[in-house]
């Protein structure tokens, strides 16, 4: 690659992306990641559109034990001493057969003429390992791994 000029997206994504629906099965994205060997993979709509992710670490959170939240009765009702909601949401995701009920909706995505440092940027920042590459309708044309930044850095520099 060359060094004089910045490094575009569009220039290291991934372009055969492995892609889910939302109405998919949780067994179905566990059989994809195994068998294209990777840790997570971008969700669309029917007409390829993003509207989100999905990650091993969604998938791991159904294995965890949770505990139910403490609790009292109290002529005959009960009071709960800390707030259920946390208890509510890890039982969903336990129980969750759909992409939709695990996947994350805030997705950090860049367009194809975005500076690799700024995809770079959100992966440090954000704590993600992917990013989808979108158009201005936010089909998913392709995506960057931490291993796509890797390569290209490796050609940047041998």
């Amino acid at each position: 690659m060359d060094m004089t000029k910045k490094t575009l997206a569009k220039e290291i994504m991934t372009t055969e992306v492995v892609t889910v629906n939302s109405d998919d099965t949780i067994e179905k994205v566990a059989q994809l990641m195994l068998k294209h060997h990777i840790s997570g993979m971008p969700v669309v709509d029917g007409e390829g559109k993003l509207v989100g992710i999905i990650s091993e670490g969604d998938l791991l959170i159904q294995d965890k034990e949770i505990k139910a939240p403490a609790m009292t009765v109290f002529f005959g009702g009960i009071i709960y001493l800390e707030n259920p909601s946390r208890f509510n949401k890890e039982l969903k995701r336990i129980i969750a057969l759909k992409v939709s009920e695990l996947m994350s909706t805030k997705v950090y995505a860049v367009g194809p003429e975005d500076p690799i440092e700024k995809v770079i940027g959100i992966i440090s920042e954000k704590e993600v390992n992917r990013v989808p590459v979108v158009d201005e309708n936010k089909r998913l044309l392709g995506i960057i791994s931490r291993q796509d930044i890797i390569k290209a850095k490796h050609v940047w520099y041998f």
